[in-house]
């Protein structure tokens, strides 16, 4: 289950990612994190992430946290 999560995750980002244009190198200066976490985040066995981190993507994107936390788009 947790690593479902994980892997949705990392498909939502990846997903919101491009539909902004962004690079992943871009998004890690807009989000002001490491390329490689952005790398790690995206992969197909994707690490945890923590609520601090998810603030930053979602600032990044202009989004609340709750919609880039919906899977469901």
């Amino acid at each position: 289950m947790e690593k479902d999560i994980r892997v949705n995750y990392a498909k939502r980002l990846r997903a919101l990612r491009k539909k902004h244009g962004y690079t992943q190198q871009k998004l890690a200066e807009r989000a002001n994190i490491e390329y490689k976490h952005i790398q790690r985040l995206e992969s197909k066995n994707p690490c945890d992430v923590k609520l601090s981190t998810l603030g930053k993507i979602a600032k990044a994107f202009k989004i609340p946290l709750a919609k880039l936390l919906d899977f469901d788009d």
